[in-house]
């Protein structure tokens, strides 16, 4: 990812929980928030209710791709945290992809 830097500290995640704007749809959910600084970051959740390591890094994989692939489409100063649901484990490439287009186009990210 070019110009989008990872979401790291627990008080940035719980301050889009709390603060941000939410949108969701059957495979993620998404906060976002606009910060007005250049650049965006990105963070990704995937609980333990979704499955073993190898699935909730496989479904994590499958959402920094999709974002990698749209990144020059996102509107610059934004912190966005996406959290993958249960029916995300089975899906494909496409499906989540998608959903990710959808939910940050919803919530008026995408330009």
């Amino acid at each position: 990812m070019k110009k989008t830097t990872s979401i790291k500290e627990n008080k940035d995640f719980r301050r889009l929980y709390y603060k941000g704007k939410n949108v969701a749809n059957e495979l993620l959910a998404v906060y976002s928030r606009r910060t007005g600084v250049s650049g965006c970051r990105l963070g990704i959740t995937v609980s333990a209710k979704v499955g073993k390591a190898t699935v909730r890094n496989r479904v994590r994989r499958l959402i920094r791709e999709s974002y990698r692939l749209m990144e020059d489409r996102v509107v610059s100063g934004c912190d966005i945290v996406v959290v993958a649901r249960g029916r995300a484990a089975s899906s494909d490439f496409r499906s989540v992809s998608s959903a990710l287009e959808r939910a940050l186009s919803k919530s008026g990210l995408l330009k």
